[in-house]
C-alpha cells in the first residue's frame, strides 16, 4: 500500500519548518506510525535528521535538476510500506529558478506532482490578523495546490494566538496548532545549515524535546487527516542518477566529507557499484582494493589543520590517484587542491592533485542551480555529457592555477557557461555538486 503525504512548507525561510518537520515525524513514528521524510530541494543536512526523527530513510526530491522518472521512484521508495510521508519544503513555497512548468525547483512542483496537501508553517512574529493575508496568497497563488492548513509558529502569548488564528478563520484556514518562541528548541546551526545530525549532540533528547512540544501544540489527527493520496508519476523506465564511477568505489566519510545524496548512492549500487567508506580524519587512505574514489563535500574548513596532518590519507591518495580515478565534490575540490586557508587565514597544505588553492577566510556564498557540461571524460561521465546540479559554499577560489577545467558551468538564469573545476590526469574536481544527468542528454 503506498502511504498518503503532506508537504511542510512555509511562506519564506527561516518560518521553522525544520523544527516542525521533525517535531511531527517524531510524535508521529511515537504513535507507532511508519513515518518516512523527504527534502525538497538540494540539502544534504535535512535529510539525515528526518533519518533520525523517524528510525528510516529520508532522501531529496528536486524539481529542476531530477527527471520526473527519478522523483517517482524516490517518492515510491518513501511510501512503500509506510503510514504517512511527511516531506519539508525549501525556502518559501513558491522561490524557484525560470524552468518549465512543474521543474522550476519549488515545493509547490512536488506538491503538485505527487497530489500532496500542504502544511503552511507561519511565523507570525511581529505580525497577528496580516498572517491570514500572506496565508491567503499562499491559498490562491497557484492553482495546483491545496492548503490543507496552518501551524503557528513563534508566538508570543496566548491572546496573539487568539488574534493570529482569527485571521485564518477569516479566510476559512484550519489551525492545526500554534508553537510559542522557544530558544531551546532550536537546533545548532553553522555557515551551511544545521550542525549535522551525526555531530548534534543529544540528537535523540532534543528530537524528543521537539516531538513533545509538537505534540502538546499540535492536532496531530488533524495533521494525519490531512494526509493526500501519493500521486506517483507513470514511469516504465528505471532511471539511474549518475553514471557509477567505479565497480568498487572508496568514498571518504566522516565529519569533513559527508555530503552525498542518497539518491545519489542508491544509484550507484543499483549499477552494482560497491561503496567502500573510508576516514580521512582517522588518517585512513583510500582502500587499495577500490578501482576509485571520490571525496563529497562537507566541512573540510573546519579541519584544515587536521587533513593536513594526516600523512597516510595524503600520500595514499596521491599513490591511488596515480592510476586511479579521484573525484572531489566542493570540499572533496578543495582537499585535492595545493593549498586550503582556514577562517584564522592559515594556510595548510593539501593534496596538490590540483593547483588549484582555496580559502575560507575570504568568504563569499555561493548558492544556486548550476547546468554542466563535461570538458572531457571523466568519473562522471564522457567529454560532453550534461548533468544538473547545485552550488553551496562560503570558500573562495584564490589561485586557480594552470590545470584546465573540469566542466563548463552555467545557472538556469540565462548566464553564460563558465570554465569551473580543475582536472589533471586522472584527478578531477569542482564546487559543483551533482544531482543528476540532465533530461535529453
Amino acid at each position: 500500500m503506498t502511504a498518503k503525504g503532506l508537504l511542510i512548507a512555509a511562506p519564506r525561510s527561516g518560518s521553522g519548518k525544520t523544527t516542525i518537520t521533525l517535531g511531527l515525524q517524531r510524535a508521529l513514528s511515537q504513535r507507532g506510525l511508519e513515518v518516512r521524510g523527504l527534502k525538497c530541494g538540494p540539502d544534504y543536512i535535512d535529510p539525515a535528521f528526518h533519518a533520525a526523527a523517524t528510525g528510516a530513510p529520508s532522501a531529496n526530491l528536486d524539481s529542476y535538476a531530477m527527471p520526473d522518472a527519478l522523483l517517482g521512484q524516490i517518492a515510491s521508495m518513501a511510501a512503500n510500506d509506510a503510514d504517512i510521508v511527511i516531506a519539508e519544503g525549501s525556502m518559501g513555497l513558491f522561490d524557484g529558478v525560470p524552468g518549465p512548468d512543474g521543474h522550476t525547483g519549488t515545493g509547490a512542483d512536488i506538491a503538485a506532482l505527487l497530489g500532496w496537501p500542504i502544511v503552511l508553517v507561519v511565523d507570525v512574529s511581529g505580525q497577528a490578523q496580516s498572517a491570514g493575508a500572506v496565508a491567503l496568497g499562499c491559498m490562491i497563488y497557484d492553482k495546483r495546490i491545496r492548503v490543507a492548513g496552518v501551524i503557528l509558529n513563534k508566538v508570543a502569548s496566548e491572546r496573539h494566538r487568539r488574534l493570529a488564528a482569527a485571521g485564518m478563520e477569516k479566510i476559512g484556514l484550519p489551525v492545526f496548532g500554534a508553537l510559542p518562541r522557544e530558544a531551546s528548541l532550536i537546533l545548532p546551526e553553522r555557515h551551511l545549515g544545521l550542525v549535522q545530525a551525526g555531530e548534534t549532540e543529544d540528537l535523540r533528547q532534543r528530537l524528543d524535546a521537539l516531538a513533545d512540544a509538537v505534540a502538546a501544540a499540535i492536532d496531530l489527527d488533524a495533521v494525519v487527516a490531512a494526509a493526500g493520496v501519493t500521486a506517483l508519476p507513470i514511469s516504465t523506465d528505471r532511471t539511474i542518477p549518475l553514471p557509477a564511477p567505479g565497480k568498487r568505489l572508496a568514498i571518504a566519510r566522516d565529519a569533513a566529507f559527508s555530503f552525498v545524496y542518497p539518491h545519489v548512492e542508491a544509484g550507484w549500487r543499483a549499477l552494482g557499484t560497491e561503496l567502500v567508506p573510508f576516514s580521512p580524519l582517522t588518517d585512513e587512505p583510500p582502500p587499495e582494493a577500490c578501482d576509485a574514489c571520490w571525496l563529497p563535500g562537507g566541512y573540510p574548513e573546519l579541519h584544515a589543520g587536521r587533513l593536513a596532518g594526516a600523512s597516510r590519507f595524503l600520500d595514499g591518495l596521491r599513490d591511488f590517484a596515480r592510476t586511479r580515478a579521484v573525484h572531489g565534490e566542493c570540499g572533496g575540490y578543495m582537499v585535492l587542491g595545493n593549498a586550503l586557508t582556514d577562517a584564522d587565514g592559515i594556510s595548510h597544505a593539501m593534496a596538490g592533485l590540483l593547483s588549484v588553492e582555496t580559502s575560507f577566510a575570504k568568504r563569499k556564498m555561493n548558492l544556486g542551480y548550476r547546468n554542466a557540461v563535461l570538458a572531457a571524460d571523466g568519473p562522471l561521465g564522457p567529454a560532453g555529457s550534461r548533468l544538473s546540479g547545485h552550488e553551496f559554499h562560503y570558500a573562495t577560489v584564490i589561485s586557480q592555477g594552470e590545470d584546465p577545467p573540469f566542466a563548463m558551468v552555467a545557472d538556469p538564469h540565462g548566464s553564460a557557461p563558465a570554465p569551473a573545476g580543475s582536472r589533471r590526469g586522472l584527478v578531477s574536481g569542482s564546487f559543483f555538486h551533482a544531482i543528476a544527468v540532465r533530461e535529453g542528454a
